[in-house]
């Protein structure tokens, strides 16, 4: 992603799900209500959003929705939360991405702007943000970072060659998807040509990695690869928020 046109972006952030693995803490609240340095998961997203340039923002939304509805984001509800997975809670917001490209992120991660700006700014109908450094963080939050880490390979052209599956070894990895992609029009509507030749049972189970993998093995779109700017990080239970306040 050399050539950077200015485009008009939307972003859509995913916060249906209730993140069980972040146990009390999110008992009373989503998981993008979380804090971390004092301010909210989410406050943190939209901070870097709209220092990007990006002002039309979604909320994809689920457990205890009624918690996101003070900070004035379009909202899209998945009435299915407990049930689906994070692609069928971007399918809710397909009206959106149907129209613009879009910035997706998911609401447990934070980040900084530069990598917003970078995402948006690339042409590709498809692109996804990723550390390339990430073994140093993950050897941070887990004791063998092979633990949570998924495949991430690269083409000799910085495409992406596969994502999200069980790694055998480091060497498997040239980066971590952050969980921050942007969609066009036109991607979104290869994701859903895929989507649709799924069952229900499918559909409800399906991780966004395991769409994006999909697409690359049936060749049905080139997915560019944004490396990360700056500092990020993801919250999936008090252990990384003690990481990343330390």
């Amino acid at each position: 992603c050399r050539d950077k046109p200015k485009k008009f972006m939307k972003a859509i952030i995913l916060a249906a799900g209730r993140g069980s693995r972040m146990m009390g803490l999110t008992k009373d609240c989503p998981k993008c209500l979380v804090k971390l340095r004092g301010k909210t998961l989410l406050e943190w997203q939209l901070e870097a959003l709209r220092s990007a340039g990006i002002n039309e923002i979604a909320i994809v939304t689920g457990y205890k929705s009624k918690m996101l509805s003070s900070y004035g984001l379009v909202e899209f509800h998945n009435p299915r939360w407990e049930k689906t997975n994070m692609v069928s809670s971007l399918e809710c917001a397909q009206e959106w991405l149907q129209e613009d490209p879009c910035i997706v992120s998911y609401s447990d991660i934070f980040y900084e702007k530069k990598t917003i700006e970078q995402l948006a700014e690339c042409p590709a109908a498809l692109a996804v943000a990723y550390d390339p450094n990430w073994k140093k963080l993950w050897e941070r939050r887990f004791e063998d970072p092979l633990i949570d880490a998924e495949t991430f390979k690269l083409n000799s052209d910085g495409t992406l060659a596969e994502i999200g599956n069980q790694p055998g070894s480091i060497e498997e990895i040239e980066g971590q998807y952050m969980g921050l992609l942007k969609f066009t029009p036109a991607s979104w509507i290869v994701a859903m040509e895929l989507w649709s030749n799924l069952s229900e049972e499918q559909q409800n189970i399906m991780q966004m990695t395991s769409l994006l993998n999909g697409m690359i093995n049936n060749k049905m779109v080139q997915i560019s690869t944004v490396p990360n700017v700056g500092e990020w990080g993801e919250i999936d239970n008090q252990s990384d928020l003690n990481i990343y306040t330390s």
